[in-house]
Formats: structure tokens, sequence, C-alpha cells
């Protein structure tokens, strides 16, 4: 393979706790450990439901102990005019004694945070708040307790309750964006009615094993993946595949675990249990893409520890300058402060986190499945995609393209009659002359006496005339000719066109070929109109192919290509220097999917571990390819939009933190300091969620829960 397919790095779309959790300093906060049984998504989402509790405790106890700290300020007091009303003997200790709560019991996340991130020797955001909230403490209790100087106790209580409220609003947000994981776990029935001897029982999904039948009443979830047995309603699948319409099922149909049941009951019979059903499957695709590392993460985790290095260095130099400078201490410390506070890296930690997080989300709700993060963020750059045909751009299955009249019939009467004898036949080429003649409306007349002609066709009595449906080897062994320009340009597409006879007259002609599905031709005009090549790699003759790539307007055609040359054409293509996406059905195409920068298996329905693809697309709809680059593309946009939020306000702050624009009355104070940082931060989440406002159209990824733009 030529890509990186390392997806072992944690999840960063967890932050922010500290209640036995692994802490990690490129984020800068700590998060869970990863859970990767499929039993554990409901469990990770209470873990993290506390820690959001946590935070929101914290900072409410914080805030109400910080009012007596802020009051007994001098400083806030001078402000207020309170000075001499609110001024006592002693106030200075009960001062201390509320600053210290909440240093303590507000502050303990962040100095927890800071205590792990020495122990792994990777200074992060947490050392830069501990650092920060630190020395504002101790130096504050040391003029307190009567050491000359003056005092930070307001700024750190304000900067502790500002940092509080920070985290509790990422982690709502993060919280939010698992949502949907969290929901496909919650979308399995706990019971299932088994049907034993011809009665039903109530029995654990759990307890159910392969080949065991089940009543599905109207309304309830289907509780494992099956085939139903008998009976016949419609099925609502639209949390599993994003399949919109509810799916009319029958007898033979396949169901999948967790779709709802519309209006009648129906049996089905259990094929798959446990870890092999499709909605198993979704969720460990679901939770190992939000745990997979992506290149623009690592890049912001590298980027967060460059600004930890440079927000130290440069605290220290802001203290040294301003004390050669002949600026008494307690100024050159709350410069200091200021610096550390607002180069805190918490929002560049959170900027690509975040992003991945909703995105997964939307994919996952939309029936795109992403396996490889990396691979997902390529797929914004590609220059090609190559489509397999057959299952892909085509339905797999004969069609009627074409229907020439060539006596005195016209078109509806020259299928009808063909549709008479074809309907007692189970040939692929009958069975797709019955089905373009029931789509079209014609009901064929009965048919009596039918005989199959072996190699050649069928013939039977229809009405009071015998009707032939033959090849052009019956019609070259009657030596007869077939001059009409219409069907010698069937033919010369490689279509398979068979003709009618009425009492050994030729009345008419039929062509039929691998119906294109409808939905191609919007996905490639589509990608055409995003200036991607489209090309379609295929083992049929070149007369097929070339009919199929005028019919959608592909710039490129490989036709007789074998499965095992498939993945050599990739690199061909690849070796013009173009990024390139292989689309097919992930079995035969595996190994071309496996050698593509990005492997895009489509329509694999139930069977979504594809272990050759990096995304996985539920429905058979090309469209899908459409929506994983335009997702990938706008996934993308808010990664970097989200980056320069989160540190390219740095560019201007930690300069009016260190006192650069001192000389023109310009200085941030602390606190001033800590609400700058939280609003970056805020204003990272809150654009990482407003990637689900998509529009619901095709070529886009449809969002569940937005509809505008």
């Amino acid at each position: 393979m030529n890509r990186d397919h390392a997806h072992h790095g944690g999840p960063g779309a967890a932050h922010g706790g500290h209640h036995g959790h692994e802490h990690d300093p490129a984020h800068g906060t700590d998060r869970p450990t990863p859970q990767h049984d499929h039993g554990s998504g409901s469990d990770h989402a209470g873990r993290h439901a506390h820690m959001v509790a946590d935070f929101r405790r914290r900072f409410w106890v914080s805030l109400v102990l910080s009012v007596p700290v802020v009051a007994l300020a001098p400083m806030i007091q001078s402000w207020l005019g309170l000075r001499d009303a609110l001024c006592f003997p002693g106030d200075g200790y009960l001062q201390f004694a509320f600053a210290t709560a909440v240093y303590f019991y507000g502050g303990w996340p962040f100095l927890q945070g800071f205590l792990s991130e020495l122990k792994k020797r990777q200074p992060g955001m947490m050392t830069l708040i501990a650092l920060a909230i630190s020395v504002a403490y101790f130096y504050s209790s040391a003029v307190a307790f009567g050491v000359r100087g003056e005092v930070f106790f307001w700024e750190l209580a304000t900067l502790i309750d500002i940092m509080l409220l920070g985290h509790w609003i990422e982690m709502r947000s993060v919280l939010g964006a698992s949502a949907a994981l969290e929901s496909l776990v919650r979308l399995m029935p706990a019971e299932a009615h088994l049907v034993v001897d011809g009665n039903t029982r109530e029995v654990p999904v759990a307890d159910l094993s392969r080949g065991d039948r089940v009543l599905v009443k109207p309304g309830e979830k289907v509780p494992t993946d099956g085939t139903i047995v008998e009976g016949r309603s419609s099925v609502n699948e639209s949390m599993l595949t994003g399949e919109s319409r509810p799916v009319e099922k029958g007898e033979g149909d396949l169901v999948i675990g967790g779709s709802v049941n519309g209006e009648a009951a129906f049996t089905v019979e259990v094929s798959k249990t446990g870890d092999e059903t499709y909605l198993a499957q979704v969720i460990d695709l679901v939770r190992k893409a939000q745990e997979s590392r992506s290149r623009t993460q690592d890049l912001a985790n590298r980027a967060a520890l460059v600004l930890t290095v440079v927000a130290l260095s440069v605290g220290v130099a802001t203290l040294a300058t301003w004390l050669a400078l002949g600026r008494d201490f307690a100024y050159a410390l709350e410069r200091t402060v200021t610096v550390m506070v607002i180069a805190c890296p918490h929002a560049l930690g959170l900027a690509v986190p975040l992003v991945v997080a909703v995105s997964t989300a939307i994919s996952a709700g939309s029936g795109l499945l992403i396996r490889d993060r990396s691979a997902f963020e390529a797929a914004r750059g590609l220059d090609a995609i190559v489509f397999d045909k057959t299952g892909t751009l085509t339905e797999g299955r004969f069609g009627v393209t074409d229907v020439v009249p060539l006596a005195d019939l016209d078109e509806t009467q020259v299928l009808r009659l063909a549709a008479a004898i074809e309907g007692q036949s189970e040939h692929p080429i009958a069975a797709g002359v019955v089905r373009s003649a029931k789509d079209r409306g014609i009901e064929p007349p009965a048919a009596k006496e039918f005989r199959a002609i072996p190699g050649m066709g069928a013939e039977a009595r229809v009405g009071g005339t015998i009707v032939h449906v033959v090849s052009p080897g019956y019609l070259k062994n009657a030596k007869v000719d077939v001059t009409d320009e219409r069907v010698q340009k069937a033919a010369a597409d490689g279509k398979t066109v068979v003709y009618v006879l009425s009492n050994g007259r030729l009345v008419g002609a039929i062509a039929l070929a691998d119906v294109i599905r409808p939905e191609s031709r919007a996905a490639i005009d589509r990608l055409k109109a995003m200036g991607v090549r489209v090309m379609m790699l295929t083992g049929d003759a070149k007369p097929v192919a070339d009919w199929v790539s005028r019919e959608l307007g592909l710039d490129e055609v490989f036709a007789q290509v074998l499965p095992e040359q498939k993945a050599e054409k990739i690199r061909e293509v690849q070796a013009r220097g173009l990024t390139v996406a292989m689309t097919g059905d992930g079995v035969n195409d595996a190994p071309a999917l496996t050698q593509a920068d990005v492997g895009i298996a489509v329509g694999a329905g139930t069977d979504v571990a594809i272990e050759s693809a990096d995304i996985v697309l539920v429905r058979s709809d090309p469209r899908d390819v459409t929506a994983i680059v335009d997702l990938a593309r706008a996934t993308y946009r808010k990664m970097v939009q989200n980056l320069w939020w989160a540190a390219g306000y740095n560019i201007v702050a930690i300069p009016l933190a260190a006192g650069a624009l001192y000389p023109l009355g310009i200085v941030l104070s602390p606190a001033a300091g800590a609400v700058l940082m939280s609003v970056s931060t805020v204003i990272v989440s809150i654009n990482a969620r407003l990637l689900r406002v998509r529009r619901d159209e095709p070529g886009k990824a449809p969002a569940k829960d937005a509809h505008a733009a």
C-alpha cells in the first residue's frame, strides 16, 4: 500500500476531565482510555457525561467562592469606590482563605494535568495553566503574610473560573459530537420475540443464535441481521444507511438489526449475531475512525508543543525584560502570568479533534463509513476517481435499453409480445425483458405451449399467434438479414440484441445491456464540476465500455481489464502524478482498492468489514462518492479555520500580554488574557459544530439535524 495506515492514536474527540483517565498532553486535556469492545459505548458516554458534570460543579462552586475574593480585592474596591466600606482588619487573610479554596478545588484538574504532563516529560497546556495560577497564588500568599508586593488573588480566581467555564463548554461540545456513535449503540433492542414451534417468547437479543427465527411486530426494531422468511412490510433504515424512504422488504430480503419495521409483522431468520452484525461493525468502524490519527491533527499537536515552549520562553523573557527596565517584581510577574495564560494551546489541541468527531458523526449517520482518517483527508485533493463498472456505475443486471419495431407494430406491442414469452423463462435476459415491461406498465398476455429453443431462444403461442424471441444465431440459420441501422448500432455498442418474430415474420428487435444506475449521471456530473477526472475500469468488451462512457460522459475508460490487472491500471494513473481513488465492490476490486490513494467500497450492504477499502459506502449510490469528496473538503476547511482561530490570535495576543504596546497605554491583565483564550476556544468549538450545517442535496453529505446552508 502506498499510504500510511497508522490509526492507533488516541481518540482526539474526547477531552477534559481527570477522574481515572489517561492524560493527553498534546491536546492539553485528560481523555478517556479508548474502549474497543462494542458494549462500552454507553459506559464511555457515561464517564464523559460525569466529567462534564464535574467541571460544571467545580465552575459553580468556584464562582461562588470567587465573589468574596473579588469583593476584598483592593483594586476592585478602588474601582467601585467602596474601599472604605469593604476594608476591615484581617480582610487580607479572609481573601487568602477563599482564594486558597478556589485554587485547590477549582484548579485541581489543571494541577493534576500538570503532574501528568511532567511525569511524561511532555509539557502542554495544563503546564501553562498550572504555572500561571501557581505563580499567582504562591506569590500573592507571600504578600498576604508580609512580603512586600501586590496580591493577584482576584485575577487568580477569575482565571480559574474562566478556564473551568471554557472546559465545561468544550466538553459539552465534544459529548454532542459523539452523539451519533452513542445513538447507534442505542439502536439495538434489548429483547426479541423468539418463535419456537409456532409460539413466541421473549428472550434477550444476546441469547439469539444463527438459524433462530424471531417475530418483528409493526413499529418494532429488528433485533439482529437476518432474512425475512415470512411476511412483507416496509422497513425504515434511515439511521443505519442514510436512506430517507422506507424500503419494501419481503420473503428472501435481508434486514439489518436496528432498522424499524413499518406497517406489518414479519418473521426473520437470524443470520448474524453479536460482533458479526452490521451495526456492531459500523460502531467498530466509527470508533476506530474517531481514534485514528489524522495528519492535520498531528500537525496541530506539534504546534501546541512548540507554542508551549514559546510561551514559557516568552514568559521568562518578559519577566527578565520588565525587571531590567526597572519595573517592580509585581508588575513583571503580572505580565509573565498574562503571557502564559493567553498562550495556552488548549484551543489549538481541540481544533482538529472536534472537527474529526463531528465529521465522523456526520459520515456515520449518512452511511459513509470511514476506516482510515488519513485516506479520508486525502480525498479532498483527489485528481481522479476510477469507478468499477458492474455493480458500481451499473446495477449488474440486464435491462432493456432499446426497442426497435421492424414491422407494423410499435415499441409497446413488440415488448408486450416478448414479455409474454420471456415470462416463462429463468434466463437473465428473459428476466430483463419482463422487468422492463413491468417498469413501463405493460401487462403481457398469457402464453401457451412454451418451448425453449436450446441456445437460440424460446417460442410460444400468444392468442392465435406463434411468437419467437430468438438470438442473432437463429436469424442467421434462417437466413434472415437485419439491415436496420438502429439494430446495427446497438450491436456495435456491445449490447445484447434479441429478435421478436410473429408467425415467422420479423417484427422487432430488443437491445439489452447492464442497466446504468440513474444516480451515476448525477454523480459523474458533480465530480467533474468539482474538478475531478472520472474514469472507468471494466472487464467488459470495449464496445460495451465505450457505450457506458458516452452515456455518462466519462473522461477515460479502461476496458477488457482482468481483476489481477486492475491494480496495475491504478498504478499507471498514479504515475501521471495524479492522486487517485478507486471505487468498486470491494471483492474482486480488492487489489485496486488497496493500490489507490483512497479505496472506496460502494454498495457494501451489510458486508461492511471490507479490509481492502479505506471508506465503505453502505448504499449502492455513486452520489455518495461525491459526498465523501465534498465532506473531506469541508472538513479540511473547518480544520484550517479552527487552527487559525486557535493559534492565529496568539500572534497579536502574546505581544500584548508581554506589554509590547505599554507605551500606548495598552496592556492585558491576566483575567483579560483568560477571557481572550476562552473566547478562542469557544469559537473553535462552535465552528466545528457548524460543519453539520450542510445542504441536503446530491453530492453533499446529508445532514440529519440541519438543513440550512
